[in-house]
């Protein structure tokens, strides 16, 4: 039976609410250069000034506007997760669909460097390249995604050996037809439910990550990032300051992580009919 997973989404009360708010946070986002009273890099002499008119949350230790730097801060959370997640879903496609049709040694081989490459710790991995290489956005998303693709590798490998077994693909097969053909036509189609599922476990782990890494100063001095908010705002946490630097950044980091967790947990619930079951029970 076929399933509209959008709409399976939309009819789950948590999907409407990680919808609505990742919506919100992706609009803010967009309309950064509107909405921003100041530009989020000028310094000003006004200093851990409370809020006021001209600026809402106030301002940070060097006198730039904490609500400016808090709306582009989304940006470069939104973007982050976007493109890791975009480029992690590719290499878990690659990796694990090309495994479970080619199979033999190559599958083999394949699973071994995705066992190899799960045991990794991610966060001590960039953290030692950092040590070697210029922190900079382009690289940390390029670990990110060389760092995030083998769980979904392995998931997206035994869809691959369920969905090549079915009719379609076989009669596919027998008529001549060729690795990338099926993967092409027959294999990627099916898998969508499986790649979006993926895409937004990336999108999740990737927003986490660039604020923990922003954190610990691994990422470029010139970009604006909450994670590089939050460690610089817990430095005055003994200040009333707190209240309008530190507060807004962590709640609008976890509101962001929760909309990515509710939308995937309405998705699992579609794609697996014991859930919806259970849910209706």
């Amino acid at each position: 039976m076929h399933i509209n997973y959008w709409q399976e989404i939309r009819n789950n009360s948590l999907g409407r609410i990680g919808m609505i708010i990742l919506v919100l946070v992706a609009g803010t986002a967009l309309l950064a250069p509107v909405l921003a009273p100041d530009d989020p890099f000028t310094q000003t002499p006004d200093s851990l000034e409370s809020p006021s008119a001209q600026h809402p949350l106030g301002t940070n230790d060097v006198g730039q506007d904490i609500l400016s730097r808090l709306l582009y801060g989304a940006r470069t959370s939104l973007a982050t997760a976007l493109v890791v997640a975009i480029l992690a879903t590719m290499l878990s496609l690659a990796a694990g669909a090309s495994a479970g049709l080619i199979g033999g040694l190559y599958e083999k081989m394949m699973m071994r460097l995705v066992d190899a490459f799960l045991v990794i710790p991610p966060m001590l991995v960039v953290i030692i390249a950092a040590a070697y290489i210029q922190p900079g956005m382009i690289h940390l998303v390029l670990l990110l995604s060389l760092l995030g693709w083998p769980a979904g590798a392995r998931i997206i490998r035994a869809q691959t050996l369920a969905l090549k077994e079915k009719l379609h693909v076989r009669a596919s097969r027998t008529f001549g037809a060729g690795p990338l053909y099926i993967l092409k036509r027959h294999i990627i189609p099916d898998l969508g439910p499986v790649l979006t599922a993926n895409l937004i476990r990336g999108a999740r782990r990737a927003v986490f990550m660039e604020a923990g890494l922003s954190f610990l100063g691994i990422t470029d001095p010139m970009t604006v990032s909450w994670g590089k908010m939050l460690y610089h705002a817990l430095k005055y946490v003994y200040l009333d300051v707190w209240q309008w630097w530190l507060l807004p950044v962590g709640i609008a980091l976890s509101l962001t992580v929760m909309s990515f967790t509710l939308i995937g947990y309405s998705l699992e619930e579609a794609m697996d009919p014991r859930l919806r079951r259970e849910k209706h029970a």
